[in-house]
């Protein structure tokens, strides 16, 4: 049973001026469709093909004999993660449940936003920032190329992607100023409360 791309969650000009229609064409329609694909062919026809995603993801973690399996599924899964933790209007501040949490996991939210944006100013290369539940504790996390939360034990609640195909064509080298607009404008604050309520 093939893994689908799903649709965005909103329109390609939706997340203007902060990402642009070029980059969410290229984004999705290229990258993200490329790992669709190519997971698709490597387990099409074996045991794996009729697991969800998520169970292939943590099933095959580590196994240096399927590392091109585990990344295409990761990062097909990590997109479309990413893409729901976005929102046209996001950004600003969580509220309920999630803001109490991030107020005594992480003493405020600033305190949240400086270690967030640490994570993905400082993940050398390719990779993903992350807010997951670990234990009961919110955390912040940062990981390399495909890897996610999954495959540690923790529940992710947000992510950020970091590759530069996610912000070159709008922000070229200042990923920072990507992260930036990431957290002040575009973060889905209610999807991360979704995952938090179901974690």
């Amino acid at each position: 049973m093939a893994y689908e791309l799903p649709t965005l969650p909103y329109d390609y000009t939706a997340l203007e001026p902060y990402i642009s229609k070029r980059t969410l064409e290229f984004h999705h329609d290229k990258h993200h469709a490329a790992y669709v694909s190519k997971f698709n062919d490597a387990v099409k026809g074996n045991d794996l093909d009729d697991q969800p995603i998520e169970a292939v993801i943590k099933a095959i973690a580590g196994d240096s004999t399927k590392t091109g399996v585990f990344n295409n599924a990761a990062q097909a899964w990590n997109h479309t993660f990413y893409w729901n933790s976005m929102k046209p209007g996001g950004g600003g501040l969580p509220t309920g449940d999630l803001a109490k949490k991030i107020d005594s996991d992480f003493g405020g939210f600033e305190q949240f936003a400086e270690a967030f944006k640490t994570a993905g100013a400082t993940q050398f290369g390719s990779g993903w920032a992350w807010l997951v539940l670990q234990n009961g504790v919110l955390k912040v996390t940062k990981t390399l190329n495909a890897d996610n939360p999954l495959t540690s034990g923790q529940a992710p609640l947000l992510t950020m992607d970091v590759w530069e195909h996610a912000y070159y064509l709008d922000y070229q080298n200042k990923r920072p100023d990507y992260i930036g607009a990431f957290l002040g404008k575009l973060v889905n604050w209610d999807f991360a409360a979704q995952n938090l309520a179901a974690a």
